[in-house]
């Protein structure tokens, strides 16, 4: 591959402890970009591997000038690696792959075809038959549906490793944390909302074990609420806190205002407002409104002094 040289296809491989499967990976993505004629790069992100995966990379590389390989110095996980792989892809067509040959190079034409022909932004694979035990199966189902439902993207397989994207929309996104999971979430947010999906064909773990536990799941849902509140409200959380703040806060005046004439001109001889349960619900009502408003404030000012604050996604300009 030439200096110079235009690329189709960038391929992103990050991997942890994979060293078995590499060889066969590479010859089998070689053989498919052969095949259809592809100019093309193979990026492997060796995330802190404790086995011999970077001397495996640095192999390949030696038989192979488009093999390009970065090195952690420790394990970051799967949101680092694909973020310093977007960031030094140089394809027109980016695609996403597991190193543990459960995804399958064959896909690579017919989703750079959705890319380049069909305008995509891009492109996830959905493994409707998959290889994996109930444990893990009906979960990732679960995930998936709400996933859906909260994000309003129709994707059956969110969390598929095997994606291809527009040069644009990598260069344009941030991940961080575990949110390789959402990144659809994150290019729509971001102002790519063509989003396609593939049926793709899962095969069985052939090497080593996953190295993603039950864990998983929790931490998944976690960011799930994490992602959405950050794409709906994360440069106007005054909209999210405030709102809700002002709810109970309305609602805490409004009892006590009714406690108070109750006591005054119905029932001037009952007990002590102290010992109505009322009225520590309307205190209860008050603090918290008074606590969401302000932190809806705290956010308004940490964001306008933020330096992203007017990051705006200019697509064209004459």
């Amino acid at each position: 591959m030439r200096e110079n040289e235009k690329i189709d296809i960038s391929i992103v491989v990050p991997l942890y402890n994979e060293d078995e499967s590499l060889p066969e990976l590479h010859d089998w993505i070689v053989k498919v970009m052969t095949a259809n004629a592809f100019t093309y790069e193979i990026i492997f992100i060796n995330d802190g591997s404790t086995d011999q995966s970077w001397e495996v990379i640095e192999s390949l590389r030696t038989k192979n000038d488009c093999v390009r390989g970065i090195k952690f110095q420790r394990n970051y996980g799967k949101s680092a690696a694909l973020h310093v792989g977007f960031q030094a892809t140089k394809g027109e067509v980016v695609i996403t792959m597991d190193a543990d040959l459960q995804d399958s190079p064959e896909e690579i034409p017919e989703l750079y075809s959705m890319i380049t022909k069909d305008k995509f932004d891009l492109v996830s694979g959905w493994k409707k038959e998959r290889h994996d035990p109930l444990s893990k199966t009906i979960p990732t189902k679960l995930y998936n549906r709400v996933n859906r439902m909260m994000s309003g993207i129709k994707l059956h397989d969110m969390n598929c490793g095997l994606k291809a994207y527009r040069k644009e929309v990598v260069k344009s996104i941030e991940i961080f944390g575990e949110m390789h999971r959402y990144i659809p979430v994150i290019a729509k947010a971001a102002g790519f909302p063509k989003i396609g999906e593939k049926v793709v064909q899962h095969q069985e773990r052939k090497y080593g074990v996953t190295k993603f536990g039950l864990n998983r799941f929790v931490n998944g849902f976690l960011d799930m609420f994490t992602i959405t509140f950050i794409t709906r409200f994360g440069k106007k959380p005054m909209h999210f806190f405030g709102l809700i703040g002002s709810i109970f806060f309305f609602l805490g005046v409004c009892l006590t205002i009714w406690l108070a004439i109750y006591k005054l001109f119905i029932a001037t001889q009952s007990r002590l407002l102290a010992d109505r349960a009322e009225f520590y619900l309307a205190l209860t009502f008050i603090i918290l409104g008074t606590q969401l408003f302000l932190a809806g404030f705290i956010a308004e000012l940490i964001g306008r002094n933020s330096t992203t604050r007017n990051n705006y996604l200019i697509e064209k300009e004459i």
